[in-house]
């Protein structure tokens, strides 16, 4: 009696503290009268002439209204937020830890709060998640300039993020921000704004200034543009679904406004069980990541020939019993009801626990056996419970299905044998891979978005640096007002024609050719250009008018020889680095003359150019083994690791024609890339002069490709080219506009730096200087990140 007794208090007393959460965020609703404001300046901000924008839970039932700013709010909140910037940002490292250590004290007691209405918004984040990543991030405020000298706050950082995002995708972003001593304006998105709203007021109530962290809500992402237009907004950074991640880049355009984007919902991600796996294991999990956890990415099932039987069978039995999932609208159910459709049409059949409700926004979990990786139900899949699963033979095939999606954010493999399962995850062109696990994050660990997911890398020291610049560089980009361009039009003007003249043959122009696939060669259009001296008297020589065929072939011959590039051994790379700096110190004097006719400066002048090129590639030989992954969760064990983009896309400032682009060409290659380059279009020939010095190296045919040509002509080839994963780009406002709105699809990371062509000059960057912040810089631009998570007993 004593047990029943002590067990119904211990469920009584349960309940109450259930519910006294319940109560604690209803209660925060109720006294805002379900009606919340804007957070600006430390406090909440309601106009009452505002449009509003209803919030409903999983029910339909109303939870609150937010309301939608308007270019007044947007004006007082960037202005709170620039006084915030100047009150964190002077205040020492220990000062600012501290405020982010009394935040998981403060977290403590109302995290349940918090939790609760993530819970109820649809933004599910657990307090323990958050408590974790203020404990990670507190540690990096007290270590910045122990740990990241010569670097500094960017100023003022707006994090937006799409309706459907989670809380800790937002505060992936915002803790660091702040951490490194930004003020961060928060533009949520639905179901995220009313956790930020609360959370904004935890952080003023544990002492962080007014105006440090200010939050906007709106009723679509063209208030994010609206956001990034302000003067004071140094950076914007995005996570969220692709669609309105490519709609803000289109919106931004031209502003002058770094943009950094991690599409990390909707992506399609592979579960691969290797015949060598605990089969029940991993179907139990295929089954909880696949059905029962809030979907914020696709998983599509890939399986082993030799063992699919097996698997089928444990799916089957598995799934008995299981309900059907509710979906979010009646439209989902119309794009379900396709999907199976096309599925079954194309031979697919059909493993569901219970039978198909006839209407209404609900469906059983449904596993479609028999795909092909080309299927439509499977590139762009339906919002609901399916699963694809398709089949493979061999380790190699497996792989090649997994990389198939265009999306790069995760994978899952499931195997027993730990070379077999690090040998998938290097092969895997993802973010992050899971080892016999899934769906498992610590913010000690940098992911970056591979191929179509990203072009940032958030989370551990790697993800800070978004947030930060080096302090003797200046902004890359003036703030401005975009152009009116037509993209269409966009470098098609036609180049001069070239006339010939009756001058004596030994006295004419030398032609000189480009560097495709490792030989030197005319254009494709067979078409040069005329490069003219220093004070545009005459002519100095012809070089070729590359254009799309041209980038095209060095393409397609940098992807053949970039992966086998990027396995070599770091030794290795850096044996062919000292090689080419060898060859460039052998061809000195004819570089320094090229330097010296195109550009005008004196011999001396020139090759002392010359010997910083030369140092400068020994500089990037011995910097390819010098840097090392990141650091280890707490529990469990993992790797993170740099990797390669792939093939990156280079159009060179005209400012020390040689150096800069032996400095670029080195970061380039010393990290594993391929790359296409493009000489400046005013300075041509040092750039042309250096190909004597390739073709002597020991590199790889195709690893290094130089396209003469019009530089807009040739921007507009690189940017349209779906291989290329990166461009770095010196040149006008207009192609620096052109490039951020067209490298949308696939996503493309850009480098985009402004300089004044008439005056011949960049953005300012000296190519001269040897400080080590500055070789780092580029070094974590030519890279992308991976992390491996092996789980322990």
């Amino acid at each position: 009696v004593i047990l029943e007794s002590s067990y119904t208090v211990y469920l009584v007393l349960g309940f109450l503290h259930v519910n006294c959460y319940s109560l604690l965020y209803q209660a925060w609703l109720d006294r805002h009268s379900r009606s919340l404001g804007l957070f600006i300046d430390g406090k909440f901000v309601c106009p009452a002439d505002r449009q509003r924008r209803p919030l409903t839970d999983s029910k339909g039932v109303d939870v609150c209204s937010t309301v939608c700013a308007v270019e007044d709010d947007i004006s007082q909140c960037a202005s709170s937020a620039l006084n915030g910037f100047k009150a964190w940002s002077v205040l020492s490292c220990y000062q600012r830890a501290k405020v982010l250590l009394r935040l998981v004290s403060v977290l403590g007691q109302h995290g349940q709060c918090v939790s609760e209405l993530c819970e109820l918004c649809g933004a599910s984040c657990s307090s323990s998640t958050l408590i974790r990543q203020l404990q990670y991030y507190s540690s990096w405020a007290q270590l910045r300039d122990t740990l990241i000298t010569n670097w500094t706050p960017l100023g003022v950082v707006a994090v937006v993020v799409s309706d459907d995002c989670s809380l800790y995708s937002l505060m992936l972003k915002v803790l660091p921000a702040l951490a490194m001593g930004n003020s961060v304006i928060i533009v949520p998105g639905l179901n995220t704004a009313p956790p930020a709203l609360l959370l904004a007021q935890l952080f003023i109530g544990a002492g962080l200034p007014a105006g440090a962290l200010n939050v906007l809500t709106g009723s679509d992402m063209s208030l994010c543009a609206k956001v990034a237009q302000n003067p004071n907004i140094s950076h914007v950074t995005y996570s969220g679904n692709k669609q309105d991640g490519v709609m803000l880049c289109k919106a931004t355009a031209g502003m002058g406004v770094p943009l950094s984007v991690s599409p990390c919902i909707g992506a399609t991600c592979p579960f691969i069980i290797f015949e060598s796996a605990d089969i029940d294991s991993a179907v139990d999990e295929v089954i909880e990541t696949a059905f029962k956890k809030k979907r914020e990415v696709h998983w599509v099932l890939c399986v082993q020939e030799s063992i699919v039987d097996s698997v089928v069978t444990r799916l089957k039995l598995r799934m008995a019993g299981m309900k059907c999932v509710a979906l979010r609208s009646d439209g989902d159910r119309v794009l379900v009801d396709a999907a199976i459709q096309e599925a079954q049409q194309q031979g697919a059949t059909l493993i569901q626990p219970c039978s198909v409700p006839p209407s209404g926004a609900q469906y059983p979990p449904t596993v479609l056996c028999g795909a092909a990786p080309s299927s439509p139900f499977v590139v762009c899949p339906a919002p609901g419970p399916l699963l694809p699963l398709m089949t493979f033979r061999t380790h190699t095939e497996g792989v090649t299905i997994g990389n198939h999606t265009p999306h790069g954010q995760a994978a899952s493999i499931w195997t027993e044998d730990l070379t077999l399962a690090l040998e998938t995850a290097r092969s895997l062109s993802v973010g992050s891979v899971w080892v016999n696990s899934h769906s498992v994050s610590d913010p000690c660990m940098p992911v970056s978005g591979h191929k179509d997911s990203g072009t940032c890398t958030d989370g551990g020291q790697e993800g800070l640096y978004q947030f930060l610049r080096l302090r003797s560089s200046p902004p890359p980009l003036p703030r401005s007002s975009p152009v009116s361009m037509d993209y269409s039009n966009f470098g098609t003007a036609a180049c001069p024609a070239i006339i010939p003249d009756d001058s004596d043959p030994a006295s004419a122009p030398k032609p000189y050719p480009q560097f495709v696939g490792g030989k030197a060669c005319k254009s494709v259009s067979g078409c040069s250009l005329a490069v003219q001296s220093p004070g545009g008297s005459g002519v100095l020589a012809y070089c070729p008018d590359g254009g799309k065929k041209d980038v095209r072939n060095a393409v397609e011959a940098a992807i053949k020889v970039q992966p086998g590039w990027m396995k070599k051994s770091p030794s290795a790379r850096a044996q062919s680095l000292y090689s080419l700096a060898k060859g460039l110190e052998a061809k000195r004097r004819d570089i320094a003359a090229s330097i010296n006719v195109q550009t005008g400066l004196s011999m001396d002048e020139a090759e002392k150019e010359v010997e910083l090129g030369i140092a400068r590639l020994s500089d990037w030989a011995a910097y390819c083994d010098k840097v090392q992954g990141g650091p280890m969760p707490q529990s469990g064990s993992a790797l993170s690791f740099p990797e390669a983009l792939g093939v990156l896309g280079v159009v060179l400032p005209d400012k020390n024609p040689l150096l800069s682009m032996v400095t670029l060409l080195g970061a380039a290659i010393a990290t594993g890339n391929a790359v296409v380059m493009v000489p400046c279009q005013k300075y041509p020939l040092p750039a042309l002069a250096f190909i004597q010095v390739l073709q002597s190296s020991d590199l790889p045919a195709g690893l290094v490709n130089i396209i003469s040509g019009g530089r807009d002509q040739m921007t507009v080839a690189l940017a349209n080219h779906s291989v290329i994963k990166a461009i770095w780009y010196w040149g006008s406002a207009e192609g620096c506009q052109y490039l951020q709105h067209t490298c949308t699809s696939p996503l493309k990371t850009l480098r985009l730096f402004c300089q004044k062509d008439e005056e011949g000059k960049d953005e300012g960057k000296d190519w001269t200087q040897s400080h080590p912040s500055f070789m780092e810089e580029m070094w974590r631009n030519a890279v992308q990140w991976k992390s491996v998570w092996i789980p322990t007993a």
